[in-house]
Order: C-alpha cells, then sequence, then structure tokens
C-alpha cells in the first residue's frame, strides 16, 4: 500500500509543484508592486522636502526682511521719544532753576494747556 500512496502523491507532485510555481509568481509581482510603490513614496518625500525647505527659506528671507523694517521704525521711534524727553527735562531743569516751579498756579498752567 505504501508504493500505491507514493504514486499518487508522485503523480500529484507535478500539479502541486504547478501551483507553488504560481504563487511564488504572485508573492514576486507583488514585491515588485511594493517595490515601485516604495520608489514613488521615497521620490515623492523628496520633492516634499525640497519643497517644505524652500518654502521654509522663502519665510525666513520675508520674516528678516520684517523685523529689519520693524527694528528701523522702532528706532525711529525711540529717538523721537528720546529728543522729546530730553527737551521736558531741559524745560524742568530751566523753570526749577530759574525759580519759576515755585511761583506757578497750577489751575493757570491747566487753563493754559486747556485742561
Amino acid at each position: 500500500m505504501a508504493t500505491k500512496e507514493a504514486v499518487a502523491q508522485l503523480a500529484a507532485l507535478p500539479e502541486r509543484v504547478a501551483v507553488v510555481e504560481t504563487k511564488v509568481d504572485q508573492i514576486e509581482e507583488k514585491l515588485d508592486d511594493l517595490k515601485i510603490g516604495v520608489k514613488d513614496m521615497h521620490d515623492c518625500l523628496d520633492n516634499t522636502r525640497d519643497l517644505l525647505t524652500t518654502k521654509l527659506k522663502e519665510m525666513s528671507d520675508d520674516s528678516n526682511v520684517q523685523h529689519d523694517a520693524l527694528a528701523a521704525k522702532i528706532n525711529d521711534l525711540e529717538r523721537i521719544k528720546n529728543k522729546y524727553t530730553m527737551y521736558a527735562m531741559a524745560g524742568l531743569a530751566f523753570a526749577a532753576g530759574t525759580g519759576w516751579l515755585n511761583s506757578v498756579n497750577f489751575p493757570h498752567v491747566l487753563k493754559f494747556l486747556g485742561l
């Protein structure tokens, strides 16, 4: 009986080998598809990285220009503030030195300023 069983298995062997070969071919095709998909994904990631790098550089350059413009405006405002502070201090020092602060009547000053 062992020989009949062995003969039956040997007869079925070419069919089983064909099935295995078909499955291996399908696996190889799927692996090829996966390789192509991974390559496409890699290319997409490269393009995305390059695009992001370019955009970040543009944004950084724009930001630097804006910061420089804002710094110039702030410097101008500080110069004006310092100038008027210096004039006010000089006026107060002059008024204190001449004795005007002791003789000033504040309601008259407020009326003069329109307050």
